[in-house]
């Protein structure tokens, strides 16, 4: 299985200090410049984001490979499909 200590992140969203839905809007426009297979890390301090970016990645169907919380940090590795 893969985590985020093996895959390559071609960009990183700095969505820190942003409010929903600000994460999200950011890492739509983000994966779009993303070729298939390639991953981003999106990194958020907006609770939210606990729940937004999973839900949008699996909206979108794209694939989360991990996510960690790193104290008032989140942080999501996201493939795109």
């Amino acid at each position: 299985m893969e985590t985020s200590d093996t895959v390559d992140v071609v960009t990183t969203v700095d969505a820190k200090g942003q409010s929903c839905p600000m994460p999200i809007l950011m890492a739509a426009k983000a994966a779009k410049e993303l070729q298939p297979g390639q991953v981003m890390l999106i990194e958020a301090t907006d609770n939210g984001s606990r729940s937004d970016v999973p839900a949008w990645v699996a909206q979108t169907g794209n694939e989360l490979v991990d996510s960690r919380e790193d104290g008032a940090v989140l942080r999501f590795w996201v493939r795109k499909n």
